[in-house]
């Protein structure tokens, strides 16, 4: 994916079943899996196209949480995006949040209540 302020530029499933999910949308969709990083958290990126970065990750949450599947939208600054969505109708669901190495991140809910995320790098 395309990385602009403003597009759509990782996609999130989170899930207790990995293997499950990893032949579903493989399956369905040819995406590729990779372990992310020195294996300390079972999170794989998800590849879409030969010859491209990763475009996504697929996050095994233990079953600590609902499964989901969420889109990111990159913009400038997470904290005045989650404001301005808020000033929208929007809704919190994880407030501006550090994901290491520079990335922040947020969920939010429109006012018809889709998830969705936004993220910068620093």
């Amino acid at each position: 994916m395309e990385q602009t302020i403003g597009g759509i530029g990782w996609v999130e499933v989170g899930t207790a079943d990995p293997e499950a999910a990893e032949r579903f949308y493989g399956g369905l969709f040819g995406w590729t899996f990779a372990p992310d990083g020195d294996g300390s958290h079972d999170y794989r990126l998800i590849g879409t196209a030969a010859g491209q970065p990763p475009s996504g990750g697929l996050a095994n949450h233990g079953g600590t949480g609902p499964d989901y599947a969420i889109f990111y939208v990159l913009v400038a600054d997470v904290a005045a995006a989650v404001a301005r969505a808020e000033s929208l109708g929007g809704k919190t669901v994880v407030p501006p949040s550090d994901g290491g190495d520079g990335l922040v991140f947020a969920h939010l809910a429109d006012p018809a209540g889709n998830l969705f995320g936004l993220f910068a790098r620093g």
